[in-house]
């Protein structure tokens, strides 16, 4: 009986293994995408977004001054609302990828430019902005992810005889 509900239970986790590996990459693209499409329009919208200051500080460090800060935050704006519409609906996803790098390097700009900013708190502990962009290493790391599918990287499934769930189970007890 309980060897019956066990290959039940792993029939069932290859399912949901199949389902993972054909979607999993595209829906962490359109999730992407709509994250940077709500921050994105959020910044046409003065005084709306919560990084806005953030945004107007960095470039204003990193363009010595020379940016005025309207037109970059309009910049940053149309930036993001580019870049998520394009993930989530999948086309030119190689100038996506590109911009989606440069825009990875200014998010992530403060940490250099403002880190007496970001770390502001007791014992240097991370400011509510220093989180903010902390939390924007899993962006990063999620860009990364799908940067490798516009040159057709996709998950396979593991090579017979390579070790699965069973095995490291089986090797345990």
């Amino acid at each position: 009986m309980l060897i019956k509900v066990n290959d039940k239970l792993v029939r069932f986790e290859g399912v949901i293994h199949a389902w993972l590996m054909s979607h999993s990459i595209a829906a962490l693209r359109v999730s992407v995408g709509v994250i940077f499409l709500g921050f994105g329009i959020l910044k046409f919208f003065p005084g709306v977004s919560p990084a806005e200051n953030l945004i107007e500080s960095t470039i204003a460090a990193a363009s010595f001054g020379l940016v005025p800060d309207l037109v970059g935050l309009l910049l940053t704006a149309v930036l993001e609302c580019f870049i998520g519409v394009s993930l989530i609906v999948g086309r030119g996803l190689r100038l996506t990828v590109y911009l989606l790098a440069l825009e990875m390097l200014a998010i992530l700009s403060p940490l250099v430019l403002l880190s007496d900013r970001l770390f502001s708190g007791p014992y240097y502990a991370p400011s509510l902005e220093g989180q903010y962009v902390i939390k924007d290493i899993v962006l990063v790391t999620a860009a990364m992810v799908i940067a490798t599918q516009f040159r057709g990287a996709s998950i396979t499934a593991p090579e017979e005889g390579d070790l699965d769930a069973r095995t490291v189970v089986a090797n345990d007890t």
